[in-house]
């Protein structure tokens, strides 16, 4: 065996979930199978300077980034439509420092922010990503606007945060970020193409990224459909695939607990391939055991549904969940999302099946929640013109949930909370009806591990913790930002401001020639 053979032969060490860190040779393709050299290994089907794998929040905005750097980008995306989670995301931004916030008289920090994420991450958090994602969000909140984004023209307060600064799309959807800036991407001339799955990374003899073998004209779930070819990527690999929140059988590694029975917000493809092939590279996987429920769900319809956003936008500011069978608050409806998430789930009867607890607002509170008309129309969210009728709907004691609605009004009077602590600046009276109310039920909705990255957005080789050249990664993909929770709408943050980091720092990379076939 020669010594450059036993070197190779040397890095083929077992990482989690049975995964292998194969040695590259000159053009070798690494995939889950095997690693293969293609006859003509210096040769690609096509070049570019950048290429973008995912094109949610991160995806979009690591291209853009780059484009306007000067590089030429592709992004490509495995499923039929661009977006991914993003695209049914609640469209949410936390920033600090907004002219909202400005505007309203908020007074914000990045510190504050960063605390706030600190607290809600159990001191987990790489300190420096969640600086640089903070720090970020007050001028890529204006980049967005510059790219067609249009905000409510108003602050929300989501769980976990200590003030509000929280903004939202005026369609109350992540859509109405991706939309347009995929219309700008098309207008700079970035190659957009969905269909097109990544099946492994090109690696030169140094261990530089220099491309990707993929399926172009791939059908999810279809593995083997598709043609296979070979794109080239001057600069560098941009990994922007989001988490891994619909793969059963891999969550399940992490978290025995989230099983089959356990619905996710997520979208068909949140799959775990591409975490597994940086991982087949020598990326270090950091936190994949930290997967967040998402604690607005309703167990009477699928997926985000209508609940999620009248949960967030009415019950937990301007209402109260209680449990069903004592018609009593049991949480602080303003905690983090682990918070809520852990105390629903406690909710059970004797055989261990859930009792879904039921959150609920007046017609002021819910004045601003966009999808009641939806939720009522499907019965997931149910109208009520008393509390007795609210009580008689769900089964719950009518007496005990008068007097709970009396201590909570009092709270409101008095402006603290003594019984949970919970933050009072858009707390309301809840004296008279209409009342609107549905039940509640986490989801499996955010994976907070991924690979880790440094603020370079290169992605960290698990042996030497240096970068692995040519290979970079940004939003869900990555790992650390969040510690052990994530707050609402740091999704869109983070997405954002790390999307545009790697997009800037993989485009300021002095490209290699690459050979077209």
């Amino acid at each position: 065996m020669s010594e450059k053979q036993e070197f190779n032969h040397s890095r083929r060490t077992i990482l989690k979930g049975g995964m292998a860190i194969a040695a590259t040779s000159l053009g070798a393709v690494v995939t889950g199978t095997a690693v293969a050299s293609p006859a003509t290994p210096e040769s690609f089907d096509e070049v570019v300077d950048v290429i973008v794998v995912g094109s949610g929040f991160a995806g979009m905005s690591a291209a853009l980034q780059a484009r306007e750097g000067g590089a030429s980008v592709m992004v490509i995306d495995k499923m039929p439509v661009f977006g991914g989670n993003s695209t049914i995301n609640g469209g949410a931004m936390a920033v600090a420092g907004s002219a909202l916030q400005k505007q309203a008289g908020i007074q914000d920090d990045v510190n504050v922010m960063v605390q706030d994420m600190l607290k809600a991450g159990r001191g987990m958090n790489d300190v420096e990503m969640l600086k640089l994602v903070c720090d970020g969000t007050a001028e890529s909140c204006e980049w967005l606007i510059g790219h067609g984004v249009q905000w409510k023209p108003f602050v929300q307060h989501f769980g976990g945060h200590s003030i509000q600064r929280v903004l939202q799309t005026v369609e109350s959807s992540g859509a109405g970020i991706i939309r347009p800036m995929i219309k700008v991407a098309r207008e700079q001339g970035i190659d957009m193409r969905n269909q097109v799955k990544m099946e492994g990374f090109i690696q030169d003899d140094k261990g530089r990224v220099i491309g990707l073998q993929v399926r172009e004209g791939y059908y999810f779930p279809k593995e083997k459909t598709g043609k296979i070819r070979r794109f080239g990527a001057r600069k560098g690999v941009i990994m922007a695939t989001g988490g891994f929140g619909n793969d059963v059988e891999y969550r399940m590694m992490q978290m025995p607990e989230l099983n089959h029975e356990l619905d996710s917000t997520n979208h068909a493809g949140a799959t775990s391939e591409a975490l597994k092939q940086m991982m087949l590279i020598g990326a270090n996987p950091i936190h994949l055991d930290q997967i967040q429920l998402g604690p607005w769900s309703s167990p009477d319809e699928k997926g985000f549904g209508t609940a999620s956003q009248f949960a967030t936008i009415a019950t937990y500011p301007h209402g109260i969940v209680v449990d069903v069978r004592t018609g009593e608050r049991f949480f602080n409806e303003l905690a983090d999302r682990k918070a809520r998430a852990d105390a629903i789930m406690t909710r059970r009867d004797e055989n261990g099946a859930p009792v879904y607890p039921v959150g609920f607002t007046n017609a002021a509170g819910a004045a601003k929640a966009q999808t009641l008309g939806w939720g009522m129309k499907y019965n997931v969210i149910k109208k009520a013109d008393t509390l007795e009728e609210l009580a008689q709907i769900y089964g719950m004691p009518a007496d005990k949930l008068k007097a709970q609605v009396e201590r909570w009004n009092d709270a409101v009077k008095n402006r603290t909370d003594k019984e949970f602590g919970r933050p009072m600046q858009e707390a309301i009276l809840l004296e008279e009806g209409p009342w609107y109310a549905a039940r509640m039920w986490p989801k499996v909705h955010y994976c907070m591990g991924g690979v880790k990255v440094n603020t370079r957005s290169e992605v960290l080789h698990l042996v030497t913790n240096k970068p692995i050249p040519g290979l970079y990664a940004a939003g869900e993909a990555t790992g650390g930002i969040h510690g052990a929770s994530r707050l609402g709408a740091c999704a869109v943050a983070e997405g954002v401001v790390t999307g545009r980091n790697a997009g800037r720092m993989c485009a300021s990379e002095k490209g290699i020639d690459l050979k077209l076939s």
